[in-house]
């Protein structure tokens, strides 16, 4: 059952995924169909699930899901990824890989590999302020709280001097 993200309680799981590229316009509103398509028939056991999602920066799909309703089964969550994954090849991008992060230059987001982004901590290329995406929040209050916020505040803190 699609609902307006924003419309969802704020207890409402979460799961981020960051493509290692931004994605076209075109490619945007093709995404967004195929999410519509899915989240409207996206079921646990049979039982609808209450869920919507959002794309940010043209680079993150967030799907959430109000699992004070209908809670997630494995095999809902196996249909999600599995969903995701032909995300994936249909746009030859990665939306899986959890070793590389998301941060922001300016107003660009960059994405490097958990490598490169130790290496430019180590530089100062990136410092305790810059912006990062935890992407291991699990609901939509932290989402809105915790996801885009200081290197300082988030697990990223581990790799900074």
């Amino acid at each position: 059952m699609l609902v307006d993200f924003n419309q969802l309680p704020e207890e409402s799981r979460v799961w981020i995924y960051q493509a290692n590229r931004s994605f076209s316009e075109d490619e945007l509103k093709e995404i967004e169909s195929k999410l519509e398509t899915f989240i409207t028939s996206w079921t646990a056991h049979g039982k609808d699930l209450q869920s919507g999602f959002k794309i940010v920066y043209k680079r993150f799909i967030v799907i959430a899901l109000n699992q004070n309703l209908n809670a997630a089964t494995g095999c809902s969550i196996d249909a999600s990824v599995h969903f995701i994954q032909e995300l994936e090849k249909a746009y030859n991008v990665d939306l899986m890989d959890k070793m590389n992060v998301s941060f922001k230059q300016g107003e660009f987001v960059a994405y490097k590999s958990l490598v490169d982004f130790k290496k430019m901590a180590k530089n100062n290329s990136v410092s305790k302020n810059t912006i990062v995406f935890n992407n291991l929040v699990t609901n939509i209050a932290e989402f809105n709280e915790n996801w885009e916020v200081p290197a300082k505040d988030s697990w990223h803190s581990r790799f900074l001097k």
